[in-house]
């Protein structure tokens, strides 16, 4: 085993006891390179290429109320090759944390308590820091770090800060966290969201990266947006009222409330011509962070998600209440017919929806959804992945342990399988016991663990993985690079 001496990305360490500060979601205070990581079981001779996550990561206490969106980005990666496994972790270096870093201190506020940085550090950066810290996405050959209110950050494979990602000064405005990418054109189809008109603009890149498509959506109100669909035909938006109020974020009040009175909708867009508008359908008001997939049947989209009863995550507001739980749930749009007909589809809390990225906007039989133990303010526990047989209905758990505390598994196909869950799970584990990692490799067809991939130290909790697989452009694994 070697580290790099010395880490080029150390800060001051620093302690607070905000519990998304604390506990499982401390940050690390260095950047490390581990070559031969300890694993226990045997690492699959297929398994070649990049786990990469993402998280909160704050480099400096804040300078106010901390929300867990608001940490710095910090990649983990783990490389397999050989049936051996090394492991590098880097900030995202965006300008914001650059200034910060200059200044030894935090200096922009966040999402519960808003604060204006100095008239220069607006000037230079902007108001607000691109901290990139929400997903993991490859295109075209380019690593991009995202978050939904700023633009890609492009990283190299070995996790260095290239810069904010502008698809040649065409793109405007923000990019979602949870891009998708078309397995049969190589399409990269996003979408950028804003609390000024046009509220949502919606993006084509084509398989070489190159912006060919931008279409403004008109909105009534301004609202978060976090995750959208995209089956063979069609875009599905969700328009649903957790509402941004850009003048009470400024006043340091809550910039995002729930107004169920306002409504929710569907909407669906035709990829064959996307300047034809939205189809909308009224729904009763729900909340959605994230989608498993969508595909077309017939004169009907269909898409799965995790569906919760209203906004589950507060922003400084207090009256949202107790936290409610999200459950995977269908919806069926009928284009002929003019309405949705909805189901859930599993009466267990979880989120954190995966399938085989070949499959997406493809019927998929296999959904794979985070497993909770614990679903409250301060405590979501994630200590498993089900597994879902969407045609059957049925499903299997696999648990990574009493103790353990995980975010999403990302699947990594096995190219010497040709099932749709031939291939495996990759998770990064937290043992609340011992406060020790590891990433958890299983085997999605059978569902049992393999191989335990085991850190020199914590990982903090963080958000989405992804899997990029050596000698592919995109996150489909099987196409070339």
């Amino acid at each position: 085993m070697s580290i790099d001496a010395p880490p080029v990305g150390d800060t001051s360490p620093w302690s607070s006891s905000d519990p998304f500060l604390s506990g499982a979601w401390e940050p690390s205070h260095a950047e490390l390179y581990v070559e031969d990581l300890p694993v226990t079981g045997e690492i699959p001779p297929g398994l070649t290429g990049s786990y990469l996550r993402n998280g909160p990561n704050p480099a400096f206490a804040p300078r106010g109320a901390y929300h867990l969106f608001d940490g710095d980005g910090m990649v983990h990666g783990v490389t397999f090759e050989g049936g051996r496994a090394r492991y590098r972790n880097r900030w995202v270096r965006s300008a914001g944390l650059e200034v910060e870093r200059r200044a030894g201190h935090a200096i922009f506020g966040g999402l519960s308590e808003f604060q204006m940085p100095p008239e220069d550090v607006v000037a230079e950066v902007g108001a607000m820091k691109n901290v990139a810290n929400t997903h993991v996405w490859r295109h075209a050959g380019r690593i991009l770090a995202l978050m939904e209110a700023g633009r890609p950050t492009e990283i190299t494979p070995e996790l260095a800060t290239v810069g904010e990602h502008t698809f040649d000064g065409r793109l405007v405005g923000p990019m979602t966290a949870h891009p998708k990418t078309d397995p049969e054109t190589g399409e990269l189809i996003f979408f950028g969201y804003s609390p000024f008109p046009p509220f949502v603009r919606l993006h084509v890149a084509d398989p070489a990266g190159h912006l060919v498509a931008s279409v403004p959506v008109d909105l009534p109100a301004a609202v978060m947006m976090h995750d959208f669909a995209v089956s063979r035909d069609r875009v599905v938006l969700f328009d649903l009222p957790a509402v941004f109020d850009v003048q009470a974020l400024l006043a340091g009040q809550p910039g995002v409330r729930w107004e169920p009175g306002n409504g929710a909708r569907i909407g669906v867009l035709d990829r064959a011509d996307l300047n034809a508008g939205v189809r909308w359908f009224d729904v009763e008001p729900f909340w959605m962070f994230h989608v498993l997939n969508a595909h077309d049947d017939g004169d009907a989209v269909v898409v799965e998600g995790c569906r919760a009863p209203r906004l589950n995550v507060a922003f400084g507001d207090e009256s949202l209440g107790e936290p409610v739980e999200p459950l995977l749930h269908r919806w069926r749009i009928d284009l002929a017919e003019g309405r949705v007909t909805e189901e859930t589809l599993d009466d267990r809390a979880g989120d954190f929806p995966r399938i085989n990225d070949d499959l997406a906007g493809l019927p998929a039989r296999y959904g794979y959804v985070a497993h909770a133990r614990a679903w409250d303010e301060t405590l979501v526990a994630f200590d498993g992945v089900v597994k879902h047989d969407l045609g059957k209905g049925t499903s299997v758990v696999h648990s990574y342990g009493p103790t353990a505390r995980a975010g999403e598994a990302a699947f990594a196909p096995d190219l010497g399988r040709s099932n749709e869950d031939g291939g495996w799970l990759l998770n990064l584990v937290l043992d609340d016991a011992d406060r020790s990692s590891a990433l958890v490799v299983v085997d999605a067809e059978s569902m049992e663990e393999v191989a335990r991939v085991h850190f020199p130290r914590r990982v903090p909790l963080g958000f989405h993985g992804t899997w990029l697989a050596e000698g592919a452009s995109t996150n489909n694994h099987r196409r070339g690079a």
